[in-house]
């Protein structure tokens, strides 16, 4: 389940992602299209916890974008959150 309530980055005086809010079910297929631009490779990279967020909230199962910002790298990486991430565990 992906989680995200007016989740917004700003670079500068640039806004690429401007409150963005939606929903994804467990087991769900999503697509996210738009024209370059538009803020898609942002929203996954703050998804990803790649880069921060300026405002708003993210969630993707029981994690928060926050709090994995701030996790060490072997708790950001662990197996039970790449698999809430989507990745499968051998």
């Amino acid at each position: 389940m992906i989680d995200t309530e007016n989740l917004t980055r700003k670079f500068g005086n640039l806004t690429a992602v401007d409150n963005v809010t939606l929903h994804v079910d467990e087991g769900e297929v999503f697509g996210f299209l738009g024209p370059n631009g538009a803020g898609k490779t942002t929203t996954v990279r703050m998804l990803c916890c790649l880069i921060g967020k300026t405002n708003g909230q993210a969630q993707i199962g029981n994690y928060s974008i926050d709090k994995s910002l701030t996790a060490s790298k072997s708790e950001k990486w662990s197996d039970s959150y790449l698999k809430t991430l989507g990745y499968t565990i051998a």
